[in-house]
């Protein structure tokens, strides 16, 4: 019998994502799937602490496993900023997604102007965390290095993106296909340190 558990997500992509890369004895469902359940706060500070907040809340509140993820852009420069508060860094909440994507990056280049390449040294960072309405049972981090390009270039993905220049490529990670991203990514990254994880644990439920 598949294994129900909840992804901490009303995003249609990312239940997606997981399915993809986490193929197994799983019914994945979404927070869609429980309208009325109460929004836990995300007010932890740091990625781990969020996740950890958001995996064990939904996991009490619903009574089911529970898949939390928090990730964002974590700058050298900047003392670690955005950091937790990536998706709400430029301070503007009624802003849409694009347009609020757009000036997260123009502050962090703003931030950053005059700031010589070999400073501009940043990452993303994906924390994931998986519990039950007791306990945590899986955490794992993935990251991935770049540095802060001085404009924004590409057209794919979402969030600092296009910002984020990966030397190795030579690309922002918004010039990269989805497989490209997939396959370097810190959510990928993480997802592939928590596969082996959960399968030994469904292997041992």
């Amino acid at each position: 019998m598949a294994h129900k558990i909840l992804v901490a997500s009303t995003n249609p992509g990312k239940l997606k994502e997981l399915r993809e890369m986490l193929a197994g004895d799983i019914e994945w469902v979404g927070l869609s799937d429980f309208p009325n359940v109460p929004e836990v706060k995300e007010d932890g500070k740091t990625f781990a602490e969020n996740a950890r907040k958001k995996a064990l809340g939904y996991a009490k509140a619903t009574g089911l496993w529970t898949l939390a993820d928090d990730s964002g852009l974590v700058v050298d420069a900047l003392g670690g900023q955005p950091g937790v508060k990536s998706a709400r860094f430029s301070g503007d909440k009624e802003a849409e997604r694009g347009l609020l994507d757009h000036k997260n990056m123009a502050k962090v280049l703003n931030l950053l102007e005059g700031v010589p390449k070999d400073k501009r040294t940043a990452r993303f960072v994906c924390c994931l965390c998986l519990a039950g309405p007791e306990k945590v049972l899986i955490e794992t981090q993935g990251e991935l290095e770049g540095i802060i390009n001085e404009q924004q270039a590409g057209e794919n993905g979402f969030g600092y993106d296009p910002v984020l220049f990966l030397p190795k490529l030579n690309k922002t990670v918004a010039q990269l296909t989805n497989t490209e991203k997939n396959a370097i990514s810190h959510r990928g990254n993480a997802i592939r340190k928590f596969k082996p994880l959960i399968k030994n644990l469904l292997g041992n439920a």
